[in-house]
């Protein structure tokens, strides 16, 4: 389904990501790991349009997407979650799902109706928001969420826009041991539909040995190590990257 081949972007005379090609197939969750400044989140960046590459090329079901930007690839089918919460912080939580549930349907703002006369629009957004837990905090604006709302709202506004391709760099990062059980089955529901392609940065090695189907990992933008969890945690490579040491990388 999700492709990169040779994707590498430099700022400056430093690289950050380094011909990196993988594929990413349906059905599947990948968790991408390595030390701070190992290029995960710049690997990201490039996949969703956040940043141009500098070579290589992102395909999608085999469309180039390359040349596109970040709202071209969202309505592609890439659902892109950040570290730090992406929110339309004076709207409701309501209000915020629903935006994304008639950017999908393809309504846009329509002057001659209000959108509180959609009712199947808003029925959907309800729908995901009782699936989030969050409900009982539809009214209120998303900038008073307590920080583990706010993270449960960004996925909710990305369950709403249906991509193929889920995108969660670091979901669980400043969460409250409460809140992290939450979007952990969240991500496990999504991980059941077959159909849909999950990319997962995750410092937490719990959560990845609980979650992952699959482990890539970085190391000065390099790729490193690729394979099934135990496997993968288990290598020297691995282990001396997580050490700070050097790694040797084939070429």
């Amino acid at each position: 389904m999700l492709q990169t081949e040779g994707l590498t972007v430099r700022f400056g005379g430093h690289v950050a990501v380094d011909r990196v090609s993988c594929t990413f197939a349906p059905g599947t969750l990948t968790a991408i790991v390595g030390p701070n400044g190992a290029g995960k989140t710049t690997y990201f960046n490039l996949i969703s349009g956040q940043i141009r590459a500098t070579s290589g090329r992102v395909r999608l079901n085999g469309q180039d997407l390359t040349p596109w930007g970040a709202a071209q690839r969202t309505r592609a089918g890439l659902g892109r979650a950040f570290q730090l919460t992406n929110l339309f912080p004076r709207l409701t939580v309501l209000e915020n799902v629903r935006l994304a549930v008639q950017a999908r349907a393809g309504e846009g703002l329509n002057l001659w109706h209000l959108w509180s006369d959609r009712r199947d629009l808003l029925v959907r957004a309800r729908e995901i928001l009782a699936a989030v837990a969050l409900a009982d905090k539809q009214h209120v604006a998303a900038a008073a969420l307590p920080h583990g709302d706010q993270r449960k709202l960004e996925v909710a506004i990305l369950m709403a826009l249906e991509p193929q391709v889920f995108m969660f760099d670091e979901p669980t990062a400043g969460m409250s041991v409460d809140d992290v059980p939450v979007i952990l089955n969240l991500i496990r529901a999504l991980k059941a539909d077959k159909t849909k392609t999950i990319l997962l940065v995750e410092h937490k090695m719990d959560v990845v040995r609980e979650l992952a189907d699959r482990i890539v990992v970085l190391h000065n933008g390099q790729l490193v190590a690729d394979g099934e969890p135990d496997t993968v945690i288990a290598s020297p490579v691995v282990q001396r990257a997580y050490l700070g040491q050097d790694v040797e990388v084939e070429p």
